[in-house]
């Protein structure tokens, strides 16, 4: 039996969204569980679904004390319905805070599958979820809890259904009740999640096949009626109670605080040149990257076939809007990769010319090398001994997925190839996501904080007096794994917080105050240990240690609240 022939055989039905999903959730799955919480957006928005889970408040979003009006509630919905069925909020384990975007990356490679089957054929269908799922990009986003890879599920959701409405129009027929029914449920939950996105990457790709095709007609087999009746149950409930319980605070925050400065500049810092997506889609597509330039060789050549004709209009609308957007991200062109995953699977309905063939393995070579130099850094800079296996197996991999591939389409293998590839580029995702960078200790300050304070007995979860105080380091990941009422302070609250016994984490530049107002406590510092390495947020050194609470005794106590006051006379 060939590959070609048991490709076939597994795409019948509803086994090629399956094994699509299969491989999405094989790539996602054990960074779930290895990699510890990230900065700076996944602990936030963790933190912010574990206060939901411990005050009841399921409508406003707050991180700690502070509101957190930037995007909608559906992802925190999605994982605290995770939290209570697989853990608990106490337990601050973020792996059950990951699982919607697990689920979510699943989805897209099935609802890929399924919308590709329709258009192009069963076996191309199956192909394209599958290179969607195995991507660098998706496979990663599917163990950050944040909205990412639910939203490209969601939105994926909607535009498989769009492309079996699509064929069925073109076949002089309607399509059926439950295909519109994901259609709009895909988008109904897209919005809830991501506000606008879902919905434009949806009216852009129906706005650009209207007009390639000149008809409109078919837009009416939609199910507009109970469509947006659909629509409104699920997004107004929460829209009209958030605006009540924030008296419209969040509207104000959300578009003129977070939305409109994406779009007239660089938030955060994050901004950059039109082309950023373009050149980071080798790498993020990783290991399909052999089969880039011959997907976009078919999205002109064959743009006349309905599925090709269909995935140009879902991948470059989409993605123009996001170069032209002034601030950039490398995972924001993610809800477009559904269409780059078709017109790469259906670059496999043809042999391949001899220049994309060229062209695709020596991308595949360089992106190989670029993730093994990746590699071999990561363990020079921040490994130690222990890391060699990983870092050879991930090295190993990584090269074997590029050159492999190349080697097997310039001898007009292509379906083989990219299988192999497919196979070792996934197996590389996991050495290196899953092995190598959850063992580079200096890169996790926050876990190896939260690890000294259990091994001390000095964590609230140990019994220990709280809330901890930490001076100088304020990143959410440390918030989240030590608890809500973690206080943030200066070095004077932090000795404060010793005096009562409570246990203090002193970044290295808050040493001096820190130990000034101890000492005008009459109190002699003791360290239980200090944890140096990066803050890859932004890029510094830092040195933490932890103090010991030291309560004062009633005498001490007694002597420091008689003490005359110098700026005072005596009397």
């Amino acid at each position: 039996m060939t590959l070609e022939s048991r490709l076939d055989a597994l795409s019948r039905g509803w086994r090629g969204p399956l094994f699509a999903a299969l491989v999405a959730m094989i790539a996602g799955l054990p960074g779930l569980f290895a990699m510890p919480p990230l900065d700076r957006d996944e602990s936030r928005f963790a933190q912010a679904t574990s206060q939901m889970l411990e005050t009841g408040d399921y409508v406003v979003i707050r991180f700690q004390d502070q509101p957190r009006f930037k995007k909608p509630v559906g992802i925190h919905w999605l994982q605290a319905l995770s939290v209570k069925t697989f853990s608990d909020a106490e337990d601050r384990r973020i792996w059950a805070y990951r699982i919607p975007s697990l689920l979510g990356a699943m989805l897209a490679a099935a609802a890929c599958a399924w919308g590709a089957a329709a258009l192009l054929d069963p076996r191309t269908g199956l192909i394209a979820g599958s290179i969607l799922g195995a991507t660098f990009l998706l496979s990663s986003e599917a163990f950050i809890a944040k909205t990412d890879a639910a939203l490209c599920g969601t939105t994926t959701l909607a535009m498989g259904a769009l492309a079996r409405i699509y064929a069925a129009q073109l076949k002089g027929e309607s399509a059926g009740k439950l295909t519109k029914f994901a259609f709009w449920i895909g988008l109904s939950v897209a919005a809830l999640i991501k506000g606008p996105v879902g919905l434009l990457v949806v009216f852009l790709a129906l706005v650009a096949l209207t007009i390639w095709d000149r008809k409109a007609a078919w837009l009416k087999d939609l199910g507009w009626t109970w469509g947006l009746i659909l629509f409104a149950a699920v997004v107004l409930p929460w829209a009209m109670m958030i605006t009540v319980a924030t008296d419209g605070a969040f509207w104000g925050a959300a578009v003129g605080g977070d939305l409109a400065p994406k779009i007239a500049g660089g938030q955060e810092g994050h901004a950059g040149p039109f082309g950023y997506h373009a050149l980071l889609a080798p790498l993020l597509s990783f290991p399909a990257t052999l089969l880039l330039p011959a997907g976009l060789v078919v999205g002109w050549a064959r743009r006349r076939e309905p599925g090709v004709r269909f995935a140009v209009c879902w991948l470059i609308p989409t993605w123009l809007m996001f170069e032209l957007l002034p601030t950039k991200l490398v995972h924001y062109a993610l809800p477009a990769y559904g269409g780059l995953a078709m017109l790469m699977a259906a670059a496999l309905r043809e042999p391949l010319g001899r220049i994309v063939r060229w062209l695709g393995g020596g991308l595949s070579v360089l992106i190989g090398a670029l993730l093994a130099a990746v590699a071999i850094y990561g363990q020079k800079q921040f490994g130690t001994g222990g890391d060699l296996v990983w870092t050879v197996v991930a090295t190993g991999l990584a090269l074997a997925a590029g050159v492999a591939g190349a080697v097997l389409l310039a001898r007009r293998h292509a379906v083989r190839a990219l299988f192999v590839a497919g196979a070792l580029g996934v197996a590389a995702h996991i050495a290196l996501t899953a092995g190598l960078i959850p063992r580079l200790e200096p890169l996790f300050l926050s876990r190896d904080v939260a690890q000294a304070l259990d091994q001390a007995r000095l964590s609230p979860r140990s019994g220990a007096p709280g809330p901890v105080a930490v001076t100088g380091y304020a990143e959410p990941s440390l918030i989240f794994q030590l608890g809500t009422t973690t206080e943030l302070t200066d070095g004077e609250g932090a000795a404060e917080a010793i005096v009562e016994g409570r246990p203090a984490v002193v970044e290295g530049r808050e040493e001096k105050p820190f130990r000034k107002a101890l000492g005008q406590l009459g109190l002699t510092p003791h360290p239980v240990t200090a944890i140096q390495g990066l803050n890859y947020s932004d890029g510094d050194q830092e040195r933490l240690t932890v103090y010991r609470g030291e309560v004062l005794a009633p005498a001490e106590e007694a002597a420091e609240s008689t003490e005359p006051n110098p700026a005072e006379p005596l009397r």
